[in-house]
């Protein structure tokens, strides 16, 4: 694929900013602003990993700043940042993947586990010349954030959770989930539509978000392979209990971030992951879905900007 400058790279990027600011304005305080998702998309470029998997990311912010990476969560792509990325520090250097099986990197027959997406992260920062960054993830991206961390802690910086989970305590009783999408899940059929009941309820929100945007997120996830969301339903989200095991090695300074009305992390999975890192920071916005970061980008940004700054 066509690498960009980064002079291009840069005037695409004041191209959206300068889309997202010309809606901003009192609607901004409640809604996301305009993004121009073509000009985002166009951004995005792929290297061949030493394992041989071709990864897709896009580089955002000040080359010279300081490296943050963003992890999207299960089947969304590096589009998953978009709301945010208008309001995030200039002074970031934003390193926005698509996870392998995800958006425009390879979809390999295997291998789909924790330690498999975070060692893809890695590689990457190997290829940018990047020896330690500040790893942000969203509900799947936050769990291999949390992999990453645990396993290379010299080259974890800090650590921003959304949409966590600690997962189930050792011993506590099956709870029936409040949306149960690993069932619906294993329940689809090819070609997936992108706009069954299904797609719209695991694409729903709490707050209004940009149906463009969503349209786009579902059309992509609808073009993932089955045997993809199979494999990472059953190796990157299998048995949640491992969690408690692994999260002591997690040392680097952390934040945890969900909305209230989460349907997929419940306050159950909150609170394992609140006691396993009780030295973490915590915010909590009232009101808020899965997606906290689509629905209030700003409020989420400024958590963001003042945490990692």
């Amino acid at each position: 694929m066509k690498q960009l400058t980064f002079a291009a790279a840069k005037r695409i990027l004041a191209a959206i900013v300068l889309s997202a600011t010309a809606h901003c304005g009192t609607a901004a305080a409640t809604s996301p602003p305009k993004i121009d998702l073509d000009a985002f998309d166009s951004m995005k470029k792929t290297v061949v990993l030493p394992d041989g998997e071709t990864l897709a990311y896009i580089t955002m912010g000040d080359p010279k700043g300081r490296p943050v990476v963003l992890i999207h969560g299960y089947t969304d792509n590096a589009r998953d940042w978009v709301p945010l990325v208008p309001y995030l520090s200039k002074h970031f250097r934003l390193i926005l993947v698509d996870l392998r099986g995800h958006g425009r990197s390879s979809k390999p027959d295997c291998c789909y586990t924790l330690p498999d997406f975070a060692y893809d992260i890695v590689l990457l920062l190997d290829s940018l010349g990047i020896r330690q960054a500040d790893i942000v993830g969203h509900s799947l991206g936050s769990i291999i954030a949390q992999t990453f961390a645990e396993n290379w802690p010299e080259r974890t910086g800090k650590v921003v959770l959304i949409s966590s989970t600690g997962g189930p305590l050792p011993g506590a009783p099956p709870k029936k989930p409040q949306f149960d999408f690993a069932a619906q899940i294993r329940q689809l059929k090819e070609p997936l539509d992108p706009d069954s009941p299904f797609m719209v309820a695991w694409w729903d929100s709490p707050t209004l978000v940009d149906p463009d945007f969503i349209r786009r997120q579902r059309r992509d996830a609808a073009g993932i392979p089955l045997r993809v969301w199979l494999a990472v339903l059953d190796q990157g989200l299998g048995d949640p209990a491992d969690l408690q095991r692994t999260l002591p090695r997690l040392k680097a300074p952390t934040l945890l971030i969900w909305g209230s009305a989460d349907p997929i992390m419940e306050p159950e999975v909150r609170a394992t992951l609140r006691q396993a890192l009780p030295q973490a920071q915590v915010k909590i916005f009232e009101g808020l879905g899965h997606n906290p970061f689509w629905e209030d980008p700003r409020g989420c940004a400024e958590v963001l900007n003042t945490f990692l700054e």
